[in-house]
Formats: C-alpha cells, structure tokens, sequence
C-alpha cells in the first residue's frame, strides 16, 4: 500500500531513530541527502540519548570546497564532525580509473570510515543513497552492500526530490545545492587519474559556476574539454564564451566545446 507524504517521512525518521538507540556514524558529504541524514539522526538521538558522528572524508578525487560546506551545515547541529584525510589514488588500481573504479573507491573510502566507527563504538553506519540511485550506474553501491553500510533513504523509498522538499521542511541549507560527485567522473575509463588534471577540473568548473550557473561539468578528454551545463544556460554560455574560453585555456585545455545535450549526471557512463 502506498502511503501519502506524512507517513513515508514518519517511516524514515522512525528508522533512523531506531540507529540512535545507539551511536551512529553517518557518511557525510555535507550535500543534501547526508545532511537530512544527519539531521533526523540529531533529532532522533535528542530523544534516545546516543551520540551522532559525522564523518567527513577530506579526499584527492572530491571538490576542496565540500569540505567547508559540510563544515557549516555540521556545525549547526549537535553531532560530532570528524574530517579524515584521504588519498584514493594511493591504490594504484583507482588511479589507472578502471571501470569498476567507483566500486574501488567507495569500499576504500567506507572501509576508512567504518576503521573510524568501531573507535567511537558506532555500531551503524548510515549513508546517503536515495531511490534514484538505484536506478543508475553506481558501481560504489556494491560496496555499500557488502561492507553492511545501511542506506535509509534509498531504503524508504525517498527520491532526490522528495529528500530535497524535505529538508526544504527543516529549512536545511543545502537543499537545492547541485551535486558535487568525485573529480574522476569527468574522466573517461582508462584515462589514468593525475592530481594536476583533477586540479585544472576544479578551478574551471568553479570560475564558470561563478559565472551564475547551477550544474557544471568540464569533462576532459586529453587536451579537449566537453563542457556540461543544463540546457536553459545555453545563452548565457554563449555570452561567457570568451571569457570561459580563456579561462579553459589558461588552464591548458587547447579545445573547448559545448555539449548539447546539456548536463547529464553520469555521461561518462554511456
């Protein structure tokens, strides 16, 4: 039987109550799905008693700048915020980027956090995969399944947008911030994973999102960009293209091309 909006969120917050009874570490990104994560575990631990964990993973392959969103989303709650350090591509098997290497990564960065939820004597750790995942290439979501890494949104059924218009309800900050997946993503397969790359790959998607745009990606193909905006930004590319080109190129790409397709999450996958 279906049930109405009230009810599929009494449903989570029961669940995640239930992780409170005693500690819980939660993966937290500091996006909008980890964040109401942590909020309901806040709230539920505000009645159970147990202490909530936040756990930050400050790695090579993710944006710098989720690092101190997290950081200001966490510190308006009572949780616990860890950030540990991380560098995937001391596993040479992710730097080659093989395709399985989102299974790779994840199951080294969640085994990291796991190393850190039995010191604070976590028995459960929660992540933040939503319905909509289910339903796409996410190799890292085998990794979630063996480690026993427990998915309560995807579990309850919530989409990217029901968890959007719910942390909308608790007026939680990132609630229409755009996704911010790994660095490697705009890599295709077999293209070895190099940190200088990743670097120019941060600094143009952040001088173009400045320029006013939602979702940017520059996927890279050798010394050719691709890039990804949504479909409504068209024009404005058009009135940023010298000032983009230039961008690009001072960075070392010597082709810059528009998709016109628009952004697509998981392109790469096709």
């Amino acid at each position: 039987m279906s049930m109405n909006w009230d009810e599929k969120k009494t449903v989570l917050r029961k669940k995640i109550e239930e992780y409170t009874k005693g500690n819980v570490c939660i993966a937290f990104s500091g996006g909008v799905d980890s964040s109401l994560l942590l909020t309901l575990a806040c709230e539920g631990a505000a009645r159970t008693g147990g202490k909530v964990y936040a756990v930050m993973l400050d790695t090579v392959l993710h944006p710098k700048g989720d690092v101190q969103t997290a950081i200001q989303v966490a510190e308006k709650t009572v949780a616990i915020f860890q950030v540990i350090r991380v560098d995937e591509l001391e596993n040479p098997k992710i730097m080659e980027n093989p395709k399985d290497r989102c299974y790779l990564c994840k199951r080294y960065l969640y085994e990291k956090i796991l190393d850190y939820a039995r010191e604070v004597q976590a028995p459960v750790v929660i992540e933040g995969t939503n319905e909509d995942d289910l339903h796409q290439y996410r190799p890292g979501l085998r990794a979630v399944k063996e480690l026993g890494i427990r998915s309560p949104l995807a579990e309850c059924g919530f989409t990217k947008e029901e968890v959007r218009k719910m942390a909308g309800e608790y007026k939680i900050s990132t609630a229409s911030r755009p996704s911010a997946p790994c660095l490697a993503t705009r890599l295709p397969y077999g293209t070895r994973i190099q940190k200088e790359v990743l670097k120019k790959i941060e600094e143009g998607e952040e001088y173009i999102r400045q320029l006013g745009y939602g979702n940017v990606r520059i996927r890279v193909y050798q010394n050719l960009v691709r890039l990804e905006v949504d479909p409504k930004d068209f024009g404005k590319v058009l009135t940023h293209k010298d000032r983009i080109i230039r961008k690009l190129k001072e960075l070392g790409f010597s082709y810059v091309t528009l998709d016109l397709e628009g952004f697509r999450s998981g392109s790469m996958d096709l």
